[in-house]
């Protein structure tokens, strides 16, 4: 059996990502440990599902990120503490700095609603939804540096369906979302996940 991938969850906003690994470590066994969770926001309805499911957890807020550099060595430190190998950002909507990326070099994932390179930024489903498209998806990506560039780990599809609103297509893809994060979780845990050379991803059946 593979042993538990210990993670540390970073978010902002409603947690639904967060809740969804915790449904799939409680319902469909999967292999990980979420050790500690930090929210950008003290308000994050995310906190409470995250109390609710026993899990540690750190708030921070504005006054904390005035100095980027400072707040992301205190995720560092926190992060570390709680022996957390990989860190997911689950609707994190802060740009991480170098100080994080080079304490988990290659080691810190990110969901984003659209299938990149198409509609990077933080209006990717709006975007999506005004361009028309008839496909669009999510991606987990390595987080670095670039944003919405890094290491493309996995990509699934969403169909645009006739009539649909933008709230549709946005429920869409968060069900996606919470289907693809666990799938890639388990990969990583059971050691399926490598990089080549060339910095791209596979992922062993």
């Amino acid at each position: 059996m593979a042993s538990k991938l210990k993670i540390g969850v970073l978010l902002s906003g409603s947690g639904t990502n967060l809740q969804a690994i915790i449904d799939a470590v409680r319902d469909e066994a999967l292999p990980v440990e979420i050790v500690h969770v930090i929210s950008s926001r003290p308000d994050a309805y995310g906190i409470e599902r995250a109390r609710a499911a026993g899990l540690s957890v750190t708030a921070l807020n504005r006054d904390v990120y005035a100095d980027p550099a400072a707040a992301d060595a205190r995720i560092v430190d926190e992060m570390r503490s709680a022996g957390a190998e990989y860190l997911v950002m689950a609707g994190y909507m802060r740009k991480l700095t170098p100080v994080v990326l080079d304490a988990f070099p290659d080691h810190v994932l990110n969901l984003h609603p659209a299938l990149l390179p198409s509609f990077k930024g933080a209006h990717a489903i709006a975007d999506a939804y005004a361009a028309g498209v008839k496909v669009t998806g999510v991606t987990v990506h390595l987080a670095n540096e670039d944003y919405d560039k890094g290491p493309i780990v996995a990509q699934r599809a969403v169909e645009v369906r006739e009539g649909w609103t933008q709230d549709d297509l946005e429920a869409a893809i968060h069900a996606m979302e919470h289907k693809l994060y666990p799938e890639v979780l388990r990969a990583v845990a059971e050691g399926r996940m490598s990089m080549d050379e060339n910095r791209i991803i596979h992922i062993a059946e």
